[in-house]
């Protein structure tokens, strides 16, 4: 009988250590959101998308976690925006109808749930039928 093996995803230590300093950023910014500290919250923004992206584009060749990694630089936009829209109170102001200032960060957000949508619905079972082919 065939032992199925299953792949493993290696990360170097380095990055682990970048992917840890990153959840860091991440807690600053939204600690300094929860206090309405708003210049250390609008200044953590920056290293926390910034490595946000620099993963999402180290894992560009691994199609499950770039998916993963962009849904999360897109989250991470959409948090930063609704968070600007809370400091500088255009939150609650009418944009449309009925939806907020804070309500257009659905966009970055639905960005990122489409992206993990695609990949879920189409890439991930191209993967799996690859999968299957290789290993007849």
């Amino acid at each position: 009988m065939k032992e199925k093996v299953e792949s493993e995803y290696i990360i170097p230590a380095r990055y682990r250590r970048l992917e840890n300093m990153h959840i860091a950023f991440w807690l600053m910014k939204d600690i300094s959101w929860c206090m309405i500290w708003k210049t250390l919250g609008i200044i953590m923004i920056i290293p926390t998308l910034s490595v946000a992206i620099y993963i999402a584009y180290r894992t560009k060749n691994i199609k499950s976690e770039l998916a993963h990694n962009l849904a999360v630089v897109f989250w991470i936009s959409a948090n930063a925006y609704w968070m600007i829209s809370e400091f500088f109170k255009f939150d609650t102001i009418l944009i449309w109808g009925s939806y907020t200032g804070k309500h257009l960060a659905i966009i970055p957000f639905t960005i990122g749930a489409l992206i993990l949508l695609y990949y879920y619905l189409v890439q991930r079972h191209k993967e799996l039928e690859e999968k299957q082919v290789v290993t007849m």
